[in-house]
């Protein structure tokens, strides 16, 4: 599974947790869902930049 899904399962952990009022794990899923979600998103960016500048492709 890739990074953004489990992102997508903490953030929605999150929701669940607070929506029925356990704040606890609520504030420790969100958490998690931010980190993973900024790792993805470097990688993501990093990935698109080695794209553009023709790093790494096969030629």
């Amino acid at each position: 599974m890739s990074l953004l899904w489990w992102a997508v399962v903490a953030f929605i952990i999150a929701v669940i947790a607070g929506a029925l009022g356990f704040s606890g794990v609520a504030r420790g899923s969100a958490a998690v869902a931010k980190v993973l979600f900024a790792i993805f998103l470097i990688i993501a960016v990093l990935l698109i930049v080695l794209a553009l500048l023709g790093i790494g492709a096969v030629t």
